[in-house]
């Protein structure tokens, strides 16, 4: 059986201007990065503004499994069979973090004959975006700790600093440093801290800017640290501003590339969903809802990170409404619920896919609670059963939510026929009455206990003292009316990733809650969440090598 990396350099590709072309782009309204990748022009943008949006499409997913879900294969999949029906489509992704490429979970380029290319270079260095965000993102922490150095004019209290620096790689012992050893020119001894790229908040400000002028204002309000009376700090007051929005002068363009039927695809940005709001940037989803009737985009991880916030940060900030959700789920990772073990899964077991289905049923009933229309998608494996699909079909059909068979991984868009057609007739039966699941008025309490009851179906929220001052300044700085974005671990709706399938009687702890005021959120972290990941004992890079054609293998 041919790996991914395989398939992708297998593919012929279109050059890249051809598959702008069939979106009526020109070849002025790009900037060629090599044969295959583009990134759009402002002049693009400026053209076409004005236009009708098309249909918005999400797709996402029950949360994920060592058996795999399939969330992004089914986004490309979806995205080339619309084409396979004569529907003009468009898809949007985020761009993947080295951290996992070299890790445990591997790149992001979706799976089988249902991926982006080129795959390769997508995963490694792509257009240079995560360099520029990374650079950006450290030249503050530089002249912040200059600004102390060089006399300290603004007070600050090196204890109270909260700007991290980041590298976009898995590195844990970088998570607690000590920075400023050696003579006295060698800068102000103080404990540091490491985050990995995409939990940056410059990566959550690119991807929620709406132009070089918003980015420059959001870069402007930047809280890097707190002077002894307790008063923040800004990037504006450091003057950093127009010196990191010039690295971010390019990185803020949407990228184009093309999925292996030439669908084409907008890939930009790439913030984390456990750790970070988990979607791709409004720029690249504004554009393509102007180019195509269909947009398919995805959020990361389950639907109770990437969804949520997709819906309560994103279309909030954004004014988006999303016309219908594809929630995606499989037969083995569904058994993983139900207490399979890994290596069980091939075998049919309806006990274990009846106990661990609620998992699948819980996000069925969030996507509800944002009233947009909801077509469960089951990624075919060849041990799936007929038992066991028409289980789930009916399962689904029994709570009132569409349901199709995608084959998009062994197939690509001929295998997503069935979805898409049943994502427009959805569409055009069912209307979205989008709306956010909290209002703006909460309080930041309020917010954090709406997500952790109505969303992980937790009974109760418990703060540590710590967050409860951090709170209580934030409210006292005017940040309250921010919405919240979650910070936790993916595997589970509570925070302990051991608790499986749909959790009962279970609380969320919060231990650290920050503003991100740039960005326009406000973050909690719950339970053991890291925003810096480790390698696994075996890393993924052991597997990857280049051979003497320049040909990467061990990329997945």
């Amino acid at each position: 059986m041919k790996t991914d990396i395989d398939i992708a350099l297998e593919a012929k590709m279109e050059p890249i201007k051809n598959v702008a072309e069939k979106l009526g782009i020109g070849e002025d309204e790009i900037d060629l990065y090599g044969k295959y990748k583009a990134k759009l022009t402002d002049d693009l943008w400026n053209r076409i503004k004005d236009r009708p949006d098309g249909k918005l499409i999400l797709v996402t997913a029950i949360n994920p499994t060592p058996a795999g879900e399939g969330k992004t294969t089914t986004t490309v999949g979806l995205g080339q069979a619309m084409e396979k029906i004569g529907k003009k489509a468009v898809i949007a992704l985020r761009e993947p973090s080295l951290g996992p490429c070299f890790g445990l979970k591997g790149g992001a380029a979706g799976g089988g004959y249902a991926q982006v290319v080129p795959m390769d270079e997508l995963n490694l260095h792509f257009t240079g975006d995560f360099h520029a965000i990374t650079s950006a993102n450290n030249l503050l922490a530089a002249m912040l700790d200059n600004h102390i150095q060089q006399g300290n004019a603004l007070g600050i209290d090196p204890k109270q600093i909260v700007w991290k620096r980041c590298v976009d790689m898995n590195d844990r012992v970088l998570r607690n440093i000590t920075v400023g050893l050696g003579r006295k020119a060698d800068g102000v001894t103080r404990e540091d801290h490491f985050i990995i790229t995409v939990a940056s908040e410059i990566m959550a400000i690119l991807c929620l800017a709406e132009n070089r002028k918003d980015l420059k204002e959001r870069l402007g309000r930047i809280i890097v640290a707190y002077t002894e009376k307790g008063e923040p700090v800004t990037a504006k007051q450091l003057n950093a501003v127009g010196a990191m929005a010039a690295l971010l002068k390019d990185a803020i363009r949407p990228n184009l590339i093309q999925a292996l039927e030439h669908t084409p695809a907008l890939v930009h940005g790439g913030p984390f969903a456990n750790i970070a709001h988990g979607c791709n940037s409004i720029r690249a989803t504004k554009t393509a809802l102007k180019l195509a009737d269909y947009t398919i985009t995805e959020a990361g991880f389950g639907a109770d990170l990437g969804a949520e916030k997709f819906m309560d940060i994103k279309c909030r900030i954004a004014g988006l409404k999303p016309d219908a959700v594809v929630l995606v789920a499989t037969v083995r990772a569904l058994k993983y619920n139900g207490g399979v073990p890994k290596e069980e899964l091939g075998k049919e077991n309806l006990d274990a896919l009846k106990r661990g289905i609620v998992n699948l049923e819980k996000h069925m009933e969030n996507i509800a609670l944002y009233d947009v229309p909801c077509i469960v998608t089951l990624n075919r494996f060849t041990t799936d059963t007929e038992a066991e699909l028409s289980f789930v079909k009916d399962f689904c059909e029994e709570h009132g939510c569409e349901f199709a068979l995608s084959k998009v991984w062994e197939k690509g868009g001929e295998g997503g026929i069935e979805l898409a057609k049943k994502v427009v007739e959805t569409i055009e039966t069912k209307e979205s009455h989008f709306h956010c699941l909290y209002e703006d008025s909460l309080s930041i309490k309020e917010k954090i206990e709406t997500i952790a009851k109505e969303i992980y179906g937790a009974d109760r929220v418990a703060f540590e003292p710590a967050a409860e001052n951090q709170i209580a300044r934030i409210e006292s700085l005017g940040f309250q009316t921010m919405p919240v974005c979650m910070a936790k671990n993916q595997y589970s709706l509570s925070d302990d990733k051991s608790l499986l399938g749909r959790p009962k009687n279970f609380t969320i702890h919060i231990r650290e809650v920050y503003v991100s005021a740039g960005a326009g959120f406000v973050v909690a972290i719950t339970g053991t969440i890291m925003t810096m990941p480790g390698l696994p004992k075996v890393p993924a890079a052991e597997g990857i090598d280049v051979d003497d054609d320049g040909r990467i293998t061990g990329l997945f």
